[in-house]
């Protein structure tokens, strides 16, 4: 018998082992196998639930998903259970991670005390006029049969590179005039943003400054910082990533940002224990900490988890036509801003537009056009001035980041090459959204698009 667990534990090993290997090809470092295996079944659990229960996407699509990720998803157990809706991903019988869904607040990975999530109640959505045509309501007009053939093109082409698109979306004028989506996708598919949901999080403190609750120039932010130089960290800070915070956007297991997504109960923890590297609005650092403390700020500005529900759906995502949105809290019941958004293309086009209109949609002002131009204009730090608030900016930089498109283009983006790019010159709001596990090339992309629709 000794014998006998002598192998198993050499098996073991070996099988760790080969999977941190493969942990390692995505940048995940092999000598912490503890915390290799916390992000691979706390990852993969997190995908899994979202995937099935947000996208409606089976098993095998969710396994090719994970996979991008790393080949050790190989060696793990994937169950969906319908009834639960509960995703579990499990290795050997001996670790594992849950994520469960609640209607209309998404899939949370599972901790000991989940009381809280469970006693959230999403607002009622009102009625919806199928007449009406987007962005206020669903229908849309008749497609640019040109622009149509031009957008299908290019979805091909990414197919057969290997690059996993799943929706088009032009919008010229304020009117979609071309789609294109992959076999399995339709126009309501909520898909995974990523980083694309920083943009919506910028929205939503665009809103609380609009309500009176927040101003962009304030700080002392924290109770916790009240007694440091973190103190002098503004909210302007936090939107632009020139917080100064020593938090380390790398994806490595144990890693600031991987602990904070997959393995603290209070993604904003991380962040908010962060020591001060850099003086306030000096420098920029990428960081998604940064915008989960935007998330908290708007948590505890609006009083707690279930305001922050009401005031999400109502006052934001219902009013912009945003009826196939889903921004996922932790389990403290604060958005994941970050990274934990799952909506539509054409709900990501309106998000877009509501940026291309400054604040304004369907009839309904969410933030005021001064804080909507000033979320497009670049920051001051000292390295790094092409980033506005939680949005990308072509120009800022000794050269335009997207050297084939207007200098005015700015854009959300999110891992495995989603974009949501806005041209207010072009008047225009582009969308990708796909599974790329290499870079996308988004500017060669937008640039033939624009060809098209210009030659017309």
């Amino acid at each position: 018998m000794a014998k006998v667990f002598a192998w198993f534990g050499l098996a073991l090993c070996l099988l760790l082992g080969l999977g941190a290997l493969g942990l390692q090809s995505v940048g995940m470092s092999p000598i912490n196998l503890p915390a290799n295996i916390a992000v691979g079944t706390g990852m993969g659990s997190k995908l899994a639930c979202s995937g099935r229960f947000l996208s409606g996407f089976d098993e095998d699509q969710i396994r090719k998903d994970l996979a991008t990720y790393s080949p050790a998803i190989d060696w793990f157990t994937i169950t969906l259970d319908e009834d639960l809706q509960r995703a579990s991903v499990d290795l050997l019988g001996l670790f594992g991670a849950s994520a469960t869904y609640r209607p209309g607040i998404g899939c949370t990975l599972d901790q000991a005390d989940m009381s809280l999530l469970d006693s959230l109640k999403p607002p009622s959505a009102p009625a919806v006029d199928e007449s009406r045509l987007w962005p206020v309501g669903p229908r849309v007009a008749e497609a640019n049969s040109r622009l149509v053939d031009a957008l299908t093109r290019s979805l091909a082409e990414d197919q057969q590179q290997g690059l996993q698109t799943r929706a088009l979306v032009m919008v010229l004028d304020g009117q979609i005039v071309a789609e294109a989506y992959a076999a399995g996708i339709t126009p309501n598919t909520p898909l995974m943003g990523w980083s694309q949901g920083k943009s919506l999080t910028s929205l939503m403190l665009g809103w609380l400054q609009r309500q009176g609750l927040i101003a962009v120039s304030e700080n002392n932010l924290f109770a916790q910082w009240a007694d440091d130089d973190r103190a002098e960290i503004s909210v302007e800070n936090l939107l632009q990533m020139s917080s100064g915070l020593d938090f380390d956007e790398v994806y490595a297991p144990g890693s600031d940002a991987t602990r904070m997504l997959f393995m603290d109960t209070i993604a904003a923890n991380v962040p908010l224990q962060s020591a001060l590297a850099q003086a306030p609005g000096s420098h920029f650092y990428y960081s998604s900490g940064t915008t989960n403390l935007l998330t908290l700020l708007f948590n505890e500005r609006v009083g707690g988890p279930q305001d922050a529900l009401n005031h999400l759906y109502q006052d934001i995502l219902w009013p912009l036509g945003m009826r196939h949105t889903t921004l996922e809290p932790d389990a403290s019941g604060v958005f994941v801003g970050s990274s934990n958004i799952y909506a539509s293309a054409r709900d990501w086009a309106r998000l877009g537009q509501v940026f291309l209109r400054q604040g304004a949609l369907n009839g309904v002002q969410i933030a005021n056009e001064s804080y909507m131009q000033a979320a497009i204009q670049p920051n001051s730090s000292n390295n790094s001035p092409a980033y506005g608030y939680q949005v990308w900016l072509n120009r800022g930089g000794n050269k335009l980041r997207w050297p084939d498109l207007p200098a005015d283009a700015f854009a959300f983006t999110g891992n495995r090459g989603q974009v949501v790019m806005m041209i207010p010159s072009l008047d225009a709001v582009l969308v990708r959204m796909g599974w790329s596990a290499r870079y996308y090339p988004r500017n060669e992309r937008f640039a033939a698009w624009l060809r098209n629709a210009r030659d017309g």
